[in-house]
């Protein structure tokens, strides 16, 4: 039985109490996360600044032995240059630099001369691009005070949170959201086990729930096996033998425009749950902030169900 899709006449209330909800928690949490990220970044910075003898030792060997800086390093530069425009620049593998700075590594396989080339002209954009007003040791020769360091490391951490900044306050949400699912859950007998354990969807036992599980699907004509990640998956205490726990998908949003863009993620994973499970799979979803009318329509055509933040209570309609 639904809780909220089959109860239309309660959207428009729900959505502007969300839109609230989520704008008190962004103004009172979200400078925190930021600024928390910036204080770890800044770390990072320095660390970087104190391997490469503070932007003047950006040779291959360093590169090689430090691929993680590279994010850093493009934020050092004036302009400060995106991957792609440095791939562009240096006229290297992509493999290389996306490598370096999604996997913290160089490719093992690249053969070492090529290797130590394609970081070698890395190198070489990032000296003749490095910010000299930033950096105005770079230029002079001088050894840099405590306070130049400092305040350069601050600056590159400022340019790389802000462009991360959408994923910082992302992430701050999620955290927050699957706390809350927690308490609640925990405030009403539930036992939280490891996923990672070993655990199946299938061997829950009643009254346990369990964080980024994966949950087995098949996918294709040749009935492949493919795992699905999902936020939260509780079985109840009143589920019968053989019944397949709750699945739950914790869902933000700061502005209507990317809930549109992302409904279908939401009916795809559900398709894909039915096809392998059958009709009597549920799929929650967990929602705080821009979710309009149409998001919440297109959802609930699609057979999926949703609990507000706001009214986390809710959750109990669901056999929990």
């Amino acid at each position: 039985m639904a809780v909220n899709a089959n109860r239309p006449h309660q959207w428009k209330a729900d959505i502007t109490q969300s839109v609230d909800f989520y704008n008190n928690w962004f103004m009172r949490f979200a400078p925190k996360a930021y600024r928390d990220t910036r204080m770890e970044t800044t770390g990072q910075v320095q660390t970087a600044l104190h391997q490469t003898h503070h932007l003047t030792r950006i040779e291959p060997e360093v590169l090689k032995a430090n691929p993680a800086i590279l994010p850093i390093l493009r934020m050092a530069t004036a302009p400060p240059i995106a991957r792609d425009r440095l791939i562009g620049l240096a006229d290297v593998s992509p493999n290389l630099v996306r490598s370096m700075e999604t996997k913290a590594r160089v490719p093992p396989r690249m053969p070492p001369k090529h290797l130590e080339r394609e970081l070698d002209k890395i190198g070489h954009v990032i000296e003749k691009l490095v910010d000299t007003d930033l950096f105005p040791w770079v230029e002079t020769g001088h050894d840099p005070t405590e306070e130049e360091v400092t305040r350069a490391a601050t600056v590159v951490a400022d340019r790389l949170c802000g462009a991360l900044a959408d994923p910082i306050i992302r992430n701050a949400q999620e955290k927050r959201q699957l706390e809350t699912l927690q308490t609640w859950l925990k405030s009403r007998g539930y036992k939280l086990i490891e996923s990672s354990a070993g655990l199946t969807a299938d061997s829950m036992e009643r009254g346990t729930f369990a964080f980024r599980m994966n949950v087995p699907i098949t996918q294709g004509d040749k009935a492949r096996a493919v795992n699905l990640p999902i936020d939260v998956v509780i079985m109840p205490k009143q589920a019968e033998y053989g019944e397949f726990p709750l699945l739950l998908e914790a869902k933000s949003a700061g502005d209507f425009t990317n809930t549109n863009k992302r409904r279908k993620e939401e009916a795809t994973k559900m398709a894909q749950l039915r096809t392998t499970y059958g009709e009597q799979i549920r799929l929650v979803l967990f929602l705080c902030g821009y979710f309009d009318s149409g998001y919440l329509g297109y959802e609930a055509a699609e057979g999926i169900d949703w609990v507000w933040e706001h009214r986390v209570d809710d959750l109990a309609e669901f056999g929990l």
